[in-house]
């Protein structure tokens, strides 16, 4: 099977679903660059678990894990199939991974999915991530996914680059930024750029206004998975980059190996 990069994408507000602006747009474009996919692994920031956990319902439902939103939001269901033998390839990968056999697709995974794959027909498991262990942690599970990127899975990574939703500023226009927003994300990817890994492992000490831009670090972990996956010597590339609601970097990423 061919090689497909691990992607990370900063998901945003769940109304990008009813109005995707610039981000849906280039979501799909990023989708129409990689080779089709025979599975995909998504990585939420929506699903944290004490120890690494998979999912391998047959059919996952799609869970709509947010509130205050319009109606009209409830109403939309992305009926990918699931993959319970992706779910048993990762448990091979990961010594001592839980498998829930329930689990269906948080907003994590299908609201990017369902722009970059409106049709569904693409098999679909998640994989948590876990608030309580490290960035360095999250990479080295990564590590230890790599062998599915070089046989048609795609690991797709879903949080954001920031996340303080006690920031939002509603009226925002797409693109504007809270300075500290912006300097954090300026810092975050020139590092990434840079493949500083012992600052990234260490980005609460070292980047700043770390402790404001992500309160929790649970939308950041899933990159690290994604980063761990593209190999030792992997670059990153920026497929996309906007603000939202001034609190939000919509920041887009491929991790590519230089050996593929």
């Amino acid at each position: 099977m061919a090689y497909i990069p691990p992607t990370f994408i900063s998901h945003g507000s769940p109304m990008l679903m009813l109005e995707p602006g610039r981000a849906g747009p280039a979501w799909r474009a990023l989708a129409e660059k990689l080779l089709r996919p025979r599975a995909i692994l998504a990585v939420s920031a929506h699903w944290n678990t004490r120890v690494p956990t998979v999912s391998a319902s047959p059919q996952p439902e799609t869970i709509h894990d947010f509130y205050g939103f319009p109606q009209p939001l409830y109403a939309l269901a992305y009926p990918a199939p699931g993959a319970p033998d992706l779910a048993a390839e990762v448990a091979g990968l990961v010594p001592g991974i839980h498998i829930d056999r329930e689990r269906g697709l948080d907003h994590g995974a299908w609201s990017p999915l369902s722009t970059m794959y409106p049709a569904a027909d693409i098999p679909v498991v998640q994989l948590s991530v876990m608030p309580q262990a490290s960035a360095e942690e999250h990479y080295r599970l990564g590590q230890a996914l790599q062998t599915l990127t070089q046989n048609g899975v795609l690991i797709m990574a879903s949080g954001g680059l920031t996340h303080n939703l006690r920031d939002i500023v509603a009226d925002a226009e797409d693109g504007a930024a809270l300075s500290y927003v912006a300097e954090f994300r300026d810092w975050f990817v020139r590092t990434l750029l840079q493949r500083d890994l012992p600052a990234l492992f260490d980005w609460r000490r070292r980047a700043p206004h770390a402790a404001r831009a992500h309160p929790s670090p649970e939308h950041l972990l899933p990159l690290y998975v994604a980063l761990g996956a593209a190999g030792d010597a992997a670059t990153a590339h920026i497929a996309y980059r906007d603000y939202q609601l001034a609190a939000l970097a919509l920041d887009a990423l491929v991790f590519t190996a230089d050996d593929a």
